[in-house]
């Protein structure tokens, strides 16, 4: 319930009264465009204007006044202290008079989405096709996704997505090594009520230290079928470099008994939509860690390309992408250049604040 402490410095006359009531009211819109919270107390004076509002999640300042009367041309918001289950960022907003709550949501919903292909795999040093055969990653795999992980020790993570083999998984827990919030990487087991029992975690501390990992077949590499264990070259030699070529790289074509590029988009993509996509909208910070032809499945959505542009689309192993999804729209950023470089956090204000913010940690 709403404590309203009134300070006037005067009170002679109705239409005062009647202004600091409707300065009231107005302030709760305010703060009501700043999202969904519940408030312990507020506390606000109108002879030089000023209102506190104080709750368990915000505490906020509004500033008021023009030479003692109500300004009703424009509000200054500061939120000075926010508590929530994503990453607390200091803010300043400035609202004018009319109620902008849309905007705010729509602000609210921005995040990032970073797309890290899998570091060499002990079958691609062999050049083997591997597809859905459950294959870990070689010694420069490992350094790959390392080196991954520095790239992006400063962007926030909140939920990781992997697929459900081990190059995958292995290419994500590394990459999470070098990250600085030093959070750990658990993977969720819910395939049985068992699992779901087994795997709880009992401290609300852990949970705030931990960041929970999805892994599912839907963001497999795809499945190539008979050839799966074969030398590419050998394939080639047997069946010819043009044939070879289609079933690699042709949209809707797939190898005997496997899956086309096209396949492989329709069940990633539609995961995707499904599952990633609403934690972006809810300002979630999504990690990915897949594969050439999953995530390739994936870019094309994001990126809205044409089945010609896609079979041209090439990814490095161990080189992560970085989307921002804001307004329900992505928008490409390329590749974090290095630890060292702040260029790819000032694309926008929360990433720039959130690794200030993790430099002061530090410092």
């Amino acid at each position: 319930m709403w404590v309203l402490i009134l300070n006037l410095e005067c009170q002679r006359t109705l239409r005062r009264k009647s202004m600091a009531a409707a300065v009231f009211n107005q302030s709760i819109g305010a703060s009501q465009s700043l999202g969904h919270f519940n408030t312990s107390g507020l506390h606000q004076e109108f002879g030089k204007g000023s209102v506190r509002l104080i709750s368990k999640a915000f505490e906020v300042d509004v500033g008021l006044s023009k030479r003692g009367c109500y300004n009703s041309s424009q509000r200054n918001l500061s939120i000075i202290r926010a508590s929530t289950s994503q990453t607390s960022l200091i803010d300043i907003v400035s609202s004018p008079s009319h109620n902008k709550s849309n905007d705010s949501r729509k602000k609210s919903g921005e995040a990032a989405l970073i797309l890290i292909r899998h570091g060499e795999s002990l079958w691609n040093e062999k050049n083997l096709f591997t597809g859905c055969v459950d294959v870990p990653l070689t010694k420069k795999g490992v350094e790959e996704a390392i080196e991954a992980g520095k790239r992006i020790s400063n962007i926030p993570i909140d939920m990781i997505y992997t697929s459900a083999l081990i190059r995958a998984q292995m290419t994500a827990m590394l990459a999470m090594t070098q990250h600085r919030r030093k959070k750990v990487p658990v993977i969720m087991h819910n395939e049985s009520e068992q699992a779901t029992a087994w795997s709880q975690i009992f401290s609300e501390d852990t949970k705030k230290q931990s960041i929970p990992v999805v892994a599912d077949w839907r963001l497999n590499e795809r499945m190539y079928g008979e050839l799966q264990g074969l030398n590419k070259q050998e394939t080639a030699d047997r069946y010819g470099k043009e044939q070879v070529h289609e079933w690699r790289r042709s949209y809707d074509v797939p190898p005997p008994n496997g899956e086309s590029l096209e396949m492989c988009a329709q069940r990633a993509v539609a995961y995707f939509k499904d599952q990633i996509e609403p934690q972006l909208l809810a300002g979630k910070n999504v990690m990915i860690a897949a594969h050439g032809n999953s995530l390739r499945s994936i870019i094309m959505y994001l990126d809205k390309l044409t089945s010609q542009e896609v079979i041209s689309l090439e990814l490095s192993t161990g080189i992560p992408m970085l989307y921002i999804s804001k307004e329900g729209k992505f928008i490409r950023r390329g590749s974090p250049a290095g630890p060292a470089e702040a260029g790819v956090y000032a694309y926008t204000k929360k990433l720039a604040l959130y690794r200030q913010k993790l430099d002061e940690m530090v410092h």
